[in-house]
């Protein structure tokens, strides 16, 4: 009896290590190969497209990639928190191309811009490490409601225009950098930079005009990003490969589309930015539905 249990065993095992061995041979026949290389080419080429249209939003809006990025990467099967971390990975880079060339058109307040990232910088380590405990779906939900509201705010700036006010506001550097305290929690937690909200920030406390504003924001997302991206580099939830991807295409992109919003009209930049946020907002609620 013994020995007919020890043969079962041994046939058992023996049959297990041959399906294991056609696995491996089926892993590395032409046919598989084959099939690894269609997929990366497939990668490569979405990862392509990503990056061309994350550098026109960037490039023209001074908004953040993620719009296009995190829904573009969930589509893909990645999960909400890598998606997030991948794309504030890329807004480090390509913010590099459009602070260059808005500092070239002398479009940059630096100080300014720098204090409002500063206080964005604190915001996003503390939403990286509170948003990895957070499952998807809410988070998902909650930047679609965002990407609505920024919808309807870049449609009002196209109608109604954007007026350089002169204000007259009490230590105005003091209650930016703790405003943008709360938009770096969104950049952790949702992966927002922050380009439109700091936009917002100036309008209420600075007098500057449309693209100025541009230009500082996309400063100050850089500052916000790269504190987020760091945060979710520690917590291993980047994609690198893909990251640099698309990253080095929207830096091109980005440095392109960056000279031509230097001569575009403001209207137009706010129509192309509200008409973006609609439509992630649809992909984004449709794949909520999906998953619910």
């Amino acid at each position: 009896m013994e020995i007919c249990i020890l043969a079962a065993e041994y046939w058992s095992v023996y049959w297990d290590n041959k399906h294991v061995e056609v696995e491996e041979k089926a892993r590395f026949s032409p046919d598989g190969i084959r099939e690894k290389v269609n997929k990366i080419i497939e990668s490569i080429g979405i990862f392509t497209l990503i990056g061309i249209i994350t550098g026109i939003l960037t490039g023209i809006t001074g908004s953040s990639g993620v719009i296009i990025v995190v829904p573009s990467m969930t589509f893909l099967g990645y999960s909400f928190h890598i998606a997030v971390g991948t794309s504030l990975f890329i807004d480090v880079i390509t913010t590099v191309s459009v602070v260059y060339v808005y500092t070239r058109g002398k479009k940059i307040e630096w100080r300014i811009g720098l204090i409002l990232g500063g206080g964005a910088l604190i915001g996003a380590q503390i939403g990286a490490h509170v948003a990895i405990f957070i499952s998807d779906t809410p988070l998902e939900i909650i930047f679609t409601v965002v990407a609505l509201i920024m919808a309807r705010q870049s449609f009002q700036r196209a109608k109604k225009g954007l007026k350089i006010r002169h204000r007259d506001i009490s230590h105005p550097n003091c209650l930016g950098f703790l405003i943008s305290l709360p938009i770096g929690i969104m950049t952790g937690t949702l992966g927002t930079s922050g380009g439109i909200m700091f936009i917002a920030v100036m309008m209420l406390l600075y007098s500057l005009d449309a693209k100025t504003m541009v230009g500082t924001a996309t400063l100050s997302m850089f500052v916000s990003a790269l504190s987020g991206a760091t945060g979710y580099f520690i917590l291993n939830s980047v994609d690198i490969l893909g990251g640099v991807i698309i990253g080095l295409i929207s830096l091109v992109s980005g440095l392109y589309f960056a000279k031509r919003a230097l001569g575009m009209r403001d209207k137009t930049i706010y129509y192309f930015l509200g008409t973006v946020f609609i439509i992630v907002a649809l992909l984004e609620a449709v794949k909520i539905g999906t998953t619910i």
